[in-house]
């Protein structure tokens, strides 16, 4: 069996064309102002420094602007909530990226809430959860709605199969799965606390890996046939699945990198033209 990769790198700059016209266009009716993300970035970590430089690279290649808000690790959750509200107001920022995680003295649930709901284009919100979670017009957060979008692009239809997704974060494995569901596949959310995971995972069709855990599904986990989505990355380029393994048996899957990463970007950065082509319909 020859599985079929889902390229997620071809798939976003594809993406990315599409949304360089797409700006354009809103830069020329909106007399020159240029639409704008905002991230803000909370402390040293050099991981989320890199994730948040990639964002903000990206909205450059496109013609957007990138609004960085550092803020020092000793930032209260107060003082985060006052940025926030400042952001929520301007009325150039038309998204607004909090990077997760914050450091342990914050609040992150309360921040993440704060985000006025349509410039949640990360889909971190309260309210879009429940909104996207009732299938109603909402930002979904931006893996899982890249996943979804790299099955559509794929023309893999997942109503009607088993899907497993071992995670449970409130950013990726429950949207992910909320996303699944509404798109008609029966799903099974699994987590530490899931009894004998390796045979709930060998009956799934379609397998996500949501644990953050390097390597934590096993390749001998994961039935001939499947459709396998890898939504992790860690050092030397490997995912939360053993991929080595499931390639030559999958019918499908993302590599890492080079998969899941690329579309979680392109999500974030058609949601922000979406939210301000709104705002310009709107006005």
């Amino acid at each position: 069996m020859t599985a079929l990769k889902l390229d997620g790198k071809a798939l976003s700059q594809q993406i990315e064309r599409d949304l360089t016209q797409r700006v354009s266009a809103l830069v020329k009716t909106q007399q020159g102002r240029i639409p704008v993300l905002a991230t803000i970035l909370v402390g040293d970590d050099p991981s989320s420094a890199i994730y948040v430089r990639m964002k903000r690279n990206a909205c450059q290649r496109v013609g957007m602007d990138s609004r960085p808000v550092v803020l020092p690790k000793e930032t209260t959750t107060q003082q985060l909530l006052d940025e926030i509200d400042r952001l929520n107001a301007d009325a150039d920022v038309r998204g607004i990226l909090l990077q997760h995680p914050v450091p342990s003295q914050i609040d992150e649930r309360r921040c993440f809430d704060r985000i006025a709901i349509e410039k949640d284009v990360d889909g971190v919100t309260s309210h879009g959860f429940g909104l996207m979670a009732l299938g109603e017009r909402a930002f979904g957060s931006a893996t899982p709605a890249g996943i979804m979008r790299l099955l559509h692009h794929y023309q893999i239809d997942v109503a009607g199969k088993s899907a497993v997704v071992v995670g449970r974060s409130p950013i990726l494995g429950k949207p992910m799965a909320m996303m699944l569901s509404n798109a008609n596949a029966t799903v099974t959310i699994c987590h530490s606390k899931t009894v004998d995971l390796p045979e709930v995972v060998r009956r799934a069709d379609i397998v996500v890996g949501a644990v953050g855990k390097p390597e934590f599904i096993r390749a001998d986990w994961i039935r001939d046939g499947a459709i396998v989505i890898d939504a992790g990355y860690h050092a030397g380029g490997i995912g939360d699945i053993e991929l080595s393994g499931v390639i030559s048996r999958a019918l499908a899957y993302t590599p890492v990198p080079g998969g899941v990463g690329p579309m979680t970007i392109a999500a974030l950065i058609s949601h922000t033209v979406e939210a301000t082509e709104a705002s310009v319909k709107a006005s």
